[in-house]
């Protein structure tokens, strides 16, 4: 990286290039290299370690799919847990459903939070402050290592499965997810994108099978995550959670009163649907 341009080289032999018209804060934290820029077309962009995590320009579908899909499927959400999630848009989502009581958001690294706060300032719009959340920094492994409260559903807003978010791809973080979740409770997670990283999602899916009956995938169009659709990781014990009917969907859209920008009953519906290759790849290494 220069002063004048960003080259994310998250996959072998394909990157993404933004230009910088600006630096707007740069430091090696304890955990990472943290780096806010804007640029012309996306705005606002933060990058940990080279990887581009998210910009203000499209956070809203990410936010969006990685909240009310889970929250509207499960119907009753009144306790969310969140791994990670520093820039604040999935703890701003979340608070934005009037039935849920409490949220816990563990991050590991405070700086984040806080440079979020400064510079990004619409991700959270205010969410850290709402008396409902309470913010945990600590290894979001560790929590749940120690947790004995469960939750309704368990948000994993985690980096790549490089450097501090790898273990959050692990079996045993699955596991403790599955342990802190109530009876139907839903895990769901950012799986990158399935194209480049096929078998990422494959291994998501060995590892969640032995912790949840219904495992699955969904998928979104965020532009900033180049190469594809982006999957998400699903988990739950009850399958009809998945497979809430378009109309009920709708109703419980209606009575949330969300006024979403990506998000909808028609795209949750259909979310669900995966293509071939990634059935294909599935079924060969996880038996469907």
């Amino acid at each position: 990286m220069t002063m004048t341009s960003f080259l994310e080289r998250l996959h072998p032999g394909y990157g993404q290039h933004f230009a910088i018209d600006e630096v707007l804060f740069e430091q090696v934290t304890a955990h990472q290299q943290l780096v806010i820029f804007r640029n012309a077309t996306f705005g606002r962009v933060m990058a940990l370690d080279g990887i581009v995590q998210t910009t203000e320009r499209d956070e809203f579908i990410y936010h969006e799919m990685l909240t009310h899909v889970p929250i509207l499927a499960h119907g009753a959400a009144r306790r969310v847990l969140i791994i990670g999630g520093g820039d604040g848009g999935i703890l701003r989502e979340v608070l934005r459903h009037a039935q849920v009581e409490r949220v816990v958001q563990v991050e590991i690294d405070a700086a984040v939070i806080e440079m979020c706060k400064r510079y990004l300032p619409n991700h959270s719009a205010g969410a850290f402050d709402d008396p409902r959340a309470q913010i945990v920094i600590a290894d979001g492994i560790d929590y749940l290592r120690q947790c004995d409260e469960r939750y309704d559903v368990i948000i994993s807003d985690c980096t790549d499965p490089v450097g501090p978010g790898e273990v959050l791809f692990s079996s045993e973080f699955y596991a403790g997810c599955r342990r802190c979740l109530n009876p139907a409770g839903v895990f769901v997670a950012q799986n990158g994108v399935a194209f480049l990283q096929l078998d990422e999602v494959v291994t998501t899916r060995e590892r969640l099978g032995p912790w949840f009956a219904d495992q699955t995938f969904y998928q979104a169009a965020v532009p900033t995550y180049a190469g594809g659709l982006m999957a998400f990781a699903w988990g739950c014990d009850d399958p009809a959670v998945r497979q809430i009917p378009l109309p009920e969907l709708e109703r419980r859209y209606r009575a949330s009163e969300l006024c979403t920008r990506y998000y909808n009953p028609q795209i949750h519906a259909g979310c669900f649907a995966l293509p071939q290759y990634l059935l294909d790849a599935l079924a060969a290494r996880c038996g469907g």
